[in-house]
């Protein structure tokens, strides 16, 4: 009982010497951390941005713009193109709009407000990618089946033996497993990408919730 009285008391006093943080440290504290990572989500939204339009424009070449032509999807790929870039930077501006709200923050609400904005937009940025790298894929097995000179080999054949219903059940079976693995895929990285950040701002959102307790 002497030995542990006497732990007891180094405790307290050990624990008097700790410096003790007021509310508005602690909020200080966890503002900036949220702050920091807001601001990390928006500089990975444009290198995102930057690194596909540079592909796309690697890709764009004479005869790559040939190649969807003679599939017969140019023109949708390039309406899908300017669709896609359009909304890409529209997220873009709200990482930043989310950026400079949580910069001027001046309340423990407000800052969970806007953490919980951050958290909605960018799994609606993700979800928007999920679906439109589905439509592009789509669209290009549907070119390549089609107008594809091997595609359209294999279907003839397929015609041509009788078996047409086996076939495309085949391709639409084949399809939906290799469309699933690529999104899946595709989500892993977002959530490696984006997953680590929003786990932070949520633990930093639980901590404002029991400073607001």
């Amino acid at each position: 009982m002497d030995e542990l009285e006497l732990l007891k008391k180094d405790w307290q006093k050990r624990e008097a010497n700790l410096p003790k943080l007021s509310y508005e440290q602690i909020y200080k504290m966890i503002w900036k951390k949220s702050s920091s990572i807001v601001k990390w989500i928006f500089y990975i939204s444009i290198i995102e941005f930057v690194f596909w339009a540079g592909i796309n424009l690697i890709f764009n070449d004479p005869e790559s713009i040939q190649e969807l032509k003679d599939l017969h999807i140019h023109k949708v790929i390039m309406v899908l193109n300017f669709i896609n870039y359009g909304i890409i930077l529209y997220f873009i501006f709200k990482f930043y709009t989310n950026y400079r709200k949580i910069s001027f923050t001046d309340s423990s609400k407000k800052l969970m407000k806007t953490i919980l904005g951050v958290k909605r937009t960018v799994t609606q940025y993700v979800w928007f990618n999920l679906i439109i790298f589905t439509t592009y894929l789509i669209i290009n097995m549907y070119g390549v089946l089609l107008y594809g000179p091997e595609g359209k080999e294999i279907v003839e054949a397929a015609a041509h033996n009788g078996n047409a219903t086996a076939f495309w059940a085949m391709v639409i079976g084949i399809s939906i497993v290799f469309t699933a693995v690529i999104l899946f895929l595709i989500w892993l990285f977002y959530k490696l990408l984006y997953g680590i950040l929003l786990k932070r701002l949520r633990q930093n959102y639980n901590d404002l919730k029991k400073l607001e307790v």
